[in-house]
């Protein structure tokens, strides 16, 4: 007799949702895009921006800058969500027009250098920050981070974070600025928000019901100021558009229309990016996974517990651990870590060494990487 398999238990089934709702078949760049409407960005390399190493496991043959190389034809925009990244023109264009906490009916209105950017930038076109500190020259001011900057960089950011100016381009990973095309006529802020909430809950779903409240929150402050209580969350879930079950007391959601999956995931690897949408809640990963998950490449190096970069390991429907990755003149050095053991059975084995070619293969440090990037 075939021996019966266990009955998963609701935490496996918790698991397998994330999994599959986070994993669809991979498709081509502009069809997965499309799916996922949002995609996180940020700058660092390690090996590969975060946006590549996201959607390396989402688009067949994906390579290592190959966002950045055909955005100007994806009909895309960056813009701030709940985090900075790419998007959906029609997800951008459901953030304007955009509420400014401080100005007092909310609406920017462009003076001094910034009034100055924004003509600048309408008159010459797509525009270098270099090239506009150059024209302009405002000297420095203090950043984000605690650092300075360029006053016109700044101006550029504040422009287009309000929809005013528009990312056209990158040039060796820095923005080129254009004008923005008008914006089209807004939906009430009420359809806004829901529309933004269910973004939210497929991006990141199943999510934690606290934590799609609090994002979608803190995305209604940036667009149309704050909202009443109970929100648009309670109210698509009343509305029968977000489902819901419950894990250990935390209630998990996600739209309708993405069901659970059937059956168990295949012995797949993934080395994941820290901000991969799997990866993103860290109190989702912990109450999924049974351990903490930090990134600490902001983190002083004698405190980190895992290195500068650490990449998640996806085995089958279990975050085992993580790896590091660092190119050498041999190729890739990939480390792995493992929260208790590593598995002992040749698919695993085997499984490991085809995600590490992959990575090579994606990265263009092996021979067939190196073939696919000459031939790009």
């Amino acid at each position: 007799m075939v021996p019966r398999m266990p009955r998963p238990t609701p935490l496996d089934l918790l698991r397998r949702h994330a999994l599959a709702a986070a994993f669809p078949r991979p498709a081509t760049l502009p069809a997965a895009l499309a799916a996922m409407g949002f995609v996180q960005a940020d700058p660092i390399r390690a090996p590969a921006r975060a946006q590549d190493l996201i959607l390396r496991h989402r688009v067949h043959h994906y390579r290592a800058g190959e966002l950045e190389r055909h955005y100007p034809r994806l009909a895309l925009e960056e813009g701030y969500l709940h985090v900075y990244g790419f998007m959906s023109r029609d997800l951008h264009a459901l953030l304007h027009p955009r509420h400014h906490p401080a100005l007092p009916d909310g609406v920017l209105v462009p003076d001094g250098i910034a009034a100055d950017v924004l003509h600048h930038v309408h008159r010459h076109g797509p525009t270098h920050p270099a090239d506009l500190a150059t024209a302009i020259g405002t000297g420095l001011t203090l950043n984000a981070w605690g650092g300075q900057s360029q006053a016109t960089t700044r101006a550029l950011d504040l422009l287009q974070h309000h929809g005013l100016l528009r990312v056209a381009a990158r040039r060796a990973g820095i923005r080129i600025y254009a004008p923005a095309a008008p914006p089209p006529e807004p939906l009430t802020p009420n359809q806004r928000l829901e529309r933004l909430a269910m973004t939210l809950a497929r991006l990141l779903a199943p999510v934690a019901q606290p934590t799609l409240t609090g994002l979608t929150a803190k995305v209604a402050r940036m667009t149309v100021g704050a909202v009443a209580r109970p929100g648009p969350v309670a109210d698509l879930l009343a509305r029968g558009l977000l489902a819901a079950t419950n894990l250990d007391g935390t209630s998990y959601l996600w739209p309708t229309d993405t069901p659970p999956p059937t059956g168990a995931p295949p012995p797949t690897l993934r080395f994941l990016a820290p901000f991969d949408p799997l990866v993103w809640c860290r109190r989702r990963f912990a109450h999924l996974w049974g351990w903490e998950y930090r990134f600490e490449a902001y983190t002083k190096a004698e405190n980190r517990l895992r290195g500068y970069y650490a990449l998640p390991m996806l085995w089958r429907d279990a975050v085992i651990g993580w790896v590091t990755v660092a190119r050498t003149a041999h190729g890739l050095d990939v480390q792995p870590g493992f929260i208790t053991h590593r598995p002992a059975d040749a698919t695993f084995t085997h499984a490991f060494d085809a995600e590490v070619a992959a990575m090579e293969a994606f990265l263009g440090t092996s021979e067939v990487g190196l073939r696919l990037k000459q031939e790009d």
